[in-house]
């Protein structure tokens, strides 16, 4: 025998091409194929969601309105610590920004971003740019020749901290606190705190609107889950019915239903149930946001309870019940267990769409049903506050994160059922 053994032929496809390098071309080209699949979803998903919610959080710790038409201020601050006296060379340096926010018609801009810190300061700049012009030195005697409020320590440490466009003012504004003069993070008055209030509120109604779903969406799924596929289609058209109708018409409806002159309050007077000078409130305060939102998200707890409770066997309870288990233990030991990933995934749902509704608030709710969307609502269209609006949505975000990691940990989100 030869001590030489002859190489084995390489294989190849019928074209001739190494059968290696064929499989690895048509590999590429399966993962090409699927990324171009993908890319449109991906795509979308990046313009609408992760773009925007990264723009909301850039916003919430950046704002340059003041530092962007203050340079002369922001070069006197970074040459003077923190605690140096507001001295002659401050107000000129103040009267110079002054006078080229009112050739570029900033003053405005400006005087609202401290606005934000330190109320009555807009017009405290707008006045003074109206008669820049007309003053001369010394400037501290003229300054506050025009306006005493120039000489309030607390403004100048917020034109201090403005002069930085990246801060976490905003932050601090959305939670209730502030700075002092010496620059210390302190609460607000207990008068003006209102934000921590509101994030409760919204957390106490969300949890009781999702309490009040997850009672009122079990027997209904499962009556679903029981009946015969036909009948419980047709039932499943009434739940469904809801989404097929405005959001909008919805609310105006309960707005119908629960104000005093309305259609429960007139049944009830009828009844004898209330006397007509008794009525009830039901209207713009908490009890009208807990039943119209109740209502409104009742078919997101459904659906996730009626897909779990499908897949029940019947002959689970049956064979416990024949065993000797009384219906209670049967359904406490056997059938509820398994409805537990539908619990957590109907709860988790209308918790998260509770926290951040916005219109039904805003209609029924009044000044005592509101939440905190609402306030952020208020910051972006009214007062024009982006940042501290981006702010309070940033921190709600984080809050429903955490839940979301809650339920990750205690239920597991490989176990969630939606549908």
């Amino acid at each position: 025998m030869s001590d030489t053994t002859m190489a084995s032929p390489e294989l190849t496809t019928a074209d001739g091409v190494p059968l290696k390098k064929a499989l690895v071309r048509s590999e590429a080209r399966a993962k090409r194929r699927a990324f171009l699949l993908v890319a449109p979803l991906f795509l979308f998903v990046l313009i609408t969601f992760v773009v925007p919610i990264g723009q909301m959080l850039f916003q919430s710790v950046y704002n340059d309105s003041f530092s962007a038409t203050a340079p002369a201020l922001d070069k006197w601050f970074s040459e003077h610590p923190q605690g140096a006296p507001i001295d002659e060379s401050a107000y000129a340096a103040l009267a110079s920004d002054l006078k080229t926010m009112k050739e570029n018609r900033t003053q405005g801009q400006a005087g609202t971003r401290i606005n934000y810190d330190v109320a009555g300061t807009r017009s405290l700049f707008t006045s003074t740019a109206r008669k820049i012009d007309r003053l001369e030195p010394p400037w501290k005697e003229a300054i506050l020749g025009v306006n005493e409020g120039w000489n309030d320590p607390n403004l100048w440490r917020a034109m201090r901290s403005a002069t930085h466009p990246y801060t976490i003012d905003f932050y601090l504004a959305a939670l209730d606190m502030t700075r002092d003069k010496n620059d210390n993070i302190v609460g607000v008055n207990p008068d003006r705190a209102i934000y921590g209030k509101l994030f409760w509120r919204t957390a106490v109604l969300s949890f009781i609107i999702t309490v009040l779903c997850m009672i009122l969406a079990f027997p209904i799924a499962h009556l679903l889950a029981s009946l015969p596929l036909a009948k419980s289609n047709l039932l499943m058209i009434f739940v469904l019915l809801p989404f097929w109708t405005s959001l909008l018409v919805r609310t105006t409806s309960w707005m119908v239903l629960l104000q005093q002159q309305g259609v429960l309050n007139d049944l009830l007077v009828w009844l004898g149930i209330v006397n007509n000078d008794g009525r009830l409130e039901m209207m713009y305060n908490k009890t009208g946001t807990i039943i119209a939102m109740t209502h409104i998200l009742l078919p997101f707890m459904v659906l996730p309870l009626y897909s779990v409770m499908r897949t029940i066997p019947p002959s689970y309870v049956r064979a416990a019940r024949s065993l000797g288990a009384t219906s209670w233990t049967a359904f406490r030991r056997i059938y509820l267990p398994q409805t537990l990933p539908g619990i957590g995934a109907g709860a988790l749902l209308v918790f998260i769409l509770s926290v951040g509704y916005y219109i039904t608030p805003a209609l029924v709710g009044g000044a005592d049903g509101q939440l905190i969307s609402n306030m952020i609502a208020f910051h972006m269209q009214k007062s024009l506050n982006w940042s501290l609006a981006a702010a309070l949505a940033s921190l709600l975000l984080a809050g429903v994160l955490i839940l979301y990691w809650l339920y990750d940990r205690l239920v597991g989100i490989d176990n969630m059922k939606l549908g």
